[in-house]
């Protein structure tokens, strides 16, 4: 036993748990937990934001990165509420993120004295947006709920976890066992009866697809086997790109999808909520669905699968393919017909040239082990198709959230906890602004981003949606920049201004190997083609029907 605080409890579990970083904005309610982190310097480093939503975007892009729990700490209220959108990010990207959360005085919460930063029911409002919500209140009490947060966000469908505490309990002390590394945990069992199942399902296919979401990233290697045993297509879209490389002639995004989901006789999708095909698109008597999904809820959300298979993926994959080959039938290899498809499909995307251009040139300077952070933008529309990706977690996209603003922040999240390979944060000039004030982070934590803002003056998807659907008629569009070179330089990063492809090209060169120090490069641009015809695709299957998001 030792004497110790909540704090230092508190402090010790992450590091018994494997964090090496805390992202954080302090505040008096929190002033013993970073004593705590203080006295731990050399074993957790503090890395702390101008913002609460910077701390909390790091802290998901750091998750996303490396598929490992990482944490941040900021006050209550309206320090808790600045992180609201990332939290929600976390639990949508199923990313094991941990708030720790400081609180009013213990006994004064829920009575409405009006309290620095008290909030009605601020718990209410975590659990709502974690899968794992306690207030801890002792030494004792921390020592039990950490691993238990831990454990939480790692099993079943990962996810976010809350740790409240309040002013005057953090720095309480009382004797405690010594705080350890958890244990091993033991690997869930195989549904041995399920897996043969899909295996003779699969097995007697004569057109199978496969469907990759984030749940297949640390399972590329058994979806490369299962695909090339199948010779089966992989569509990887938004959070599953990457499983299986684009150098694969397997490999297919979207719109090829859509045409092959058309023709498909058995779809297995890994890790995905598969909510484009199975609402948009559509499904009839002749296909038949396997899933492969942690939640235990997720597989029959939309419509019940033949064969539902729960668990991690990777374990699933690797009994699904040592039982498929004695159930299989001789196909012919689909390399070629892919690769002719494939590249049908890459000239009607020659609509998306202006795109095309930019993303040719970012994919000759970012190395395949790179990193490329996705945005709500234009150019972040046309990578979610073009951009080819070759190693899981080396494209980070924001899932179904999707919302304007997440990426420098989280993209920086993404560069600290993967300081050996280049990250490249891409931003349209409306996004870039939410969190462009982590500049100064950027700086004094010495993170060597890259970002590139695309700059054409306007929130470019609004605009084109009044232009097309309304008549013209312009409101809440337009936007004032500032001079975005002087707006870094004014920090001290390094900055240009690229006009063309081939200026873009050169100032991401002198950008990766800058080291030292984040870069932004602007790119005036005006008006980029629509890609949603690429993105919002119609029923394929079943009856049509029309789609609340088409623009017509």
């Amino acid at each position: 036993m030792q004497r110790m605080t909540t704090a230092e409890v508190t402090v010790a579990s992450l590091i018994a748990h494997g964090l090496d970083t805390v992202y954080a904005l302090p505040g008096i309610h929190n002033d013993p937990l970073f004593d705590a982190l203080f006295h731990a310097t050399g074993r957790l480093r503090t890395v702390h934001t101008r913002h609460e939503q910077g701390a909390a975007y790091m802290a998901l892009g750091a998750a996303l990165a490396t598929g490992k729990p990482q944490a941040y700490a900021v006050v209550p209220g309206p320090g808790m509420l600045n992180t609201g959108a990332a939290l929600l990010h976390a639990y949508s990207t199923n990313a094991q993120v941990l708030a720790l959360i400081g609180q009013i005085p213990d006994r004064d919460i829920g009575r409405g004295f009006g309290h620095l930063h008290e909030i009605r029911d601020q718990a209410g409002v975590l659990q709502r947006l974690v899968d794992f919500h306690r207030h801890i209140r002792t030494p004792a009490e921390a020592a039990s709920a950490l691993p238990d947060a831990f454990r939480a966000m790692r099993e079943g469908r990962p996810g976010p976890a809350a740790i409240e505490c309040a002013i005057d309990r953090w720095g309480r002390a009382a004797p405690v066992p010594a705080i350890a590394p958890p244990e091993p945990a033991a690997p869930p069992p195989v549904d041995e009866d399920a897996v043969l199942a899909a295996a003779k399902l699969l097995g007697e296919a004569k057109r199978p697809l496969i469907i990759c979401g984030g749940g297949a990233q640390d399972s590329a290697e058994e979806v490369a086997q299962l695909s090339a045993l199948l010779q089966a297509p992989v569509l990887g879209y938004r959070r599953g790109r990457g499983v299986l490389s684009s150098r694969d002639p397997l490999s297919v995004t979207l719109p090829l999808g859509h045409e092959l989901w058309g023709e498909a006789d058995v779809v297995i999708g890994i890790g995905t909520r598969m909510h484009f095909a199975l609402t948009m698109w559509g499904i009839d008597g002749d296909l038949k669905v396997v899933r492969i999904d942690a939640n235990p809820e997720e597989p029959t959300r939309f419509r019940n699968p033949v064969v539902s298979l729960i668990g991690d993926a990777r374990p699933i994959l690797k009994r699904l393919v040592d039982v498929l080959p004695a159930h299989l039938e001789k196909r012919p290899p689909r390399a070629d017909e892919l690769l002719q498809r494939r590249g049908r499909w890459d000239a009607r995307f020659a609509k998306l040239a202006p795109q095309k251009a930019f993303l040719d040139v970012i994919r000759a300077e970012l190395p395949e082990d790179g990193i490329f952070v996705d945005e709500v933008t234009q150019i972040g529309f046309a990578a979610r198709l073009m951009l080819p990706v070759y190693k899981p977690r080396t494209f980070i996209s924001p899932g179904y959230q999707d919302n304007l603003g997440w990426g420098f922040a989280t993209a920086l999240g993404v560069q600290n906890a993967r300081p050996d390979v280049p990250v490249l944060s891409i931003s349209g000039d409306g996004g870039f602004l939410y969190t462009a004030n982590e500049l100064a982070t950027a700086m004094h934590h010495r993170i060597p981003l890259v970002t590139v803002v695309f700059a054409d003056g306007s929130f470019g998807n609004v605009r084109r949606i009044q232009e097309e659907a309304y008549g013209n008629r312009l409101i809440a569009s337009d936007i004032t920049n500032p001079d975005f070179v002087r707006f870094a330089e004014s920090f001290g990063a390094a900055a240009e201004r690229a006009r063309t492809p081939e200026e873009l090209q050169g100032a991401l060169r002198r950008g990766f190997v800058r080291r030292d120090a984040p870069t932004v490069i602007e790119v005036p641009v005006g008006p980029m083609p629509s890609p949603w015809e690429f993105l919002i695709l119609p029923r394929n299957r079943g009856v049509e029907a029309d789609s609340p998001f088409r623009v017509r």
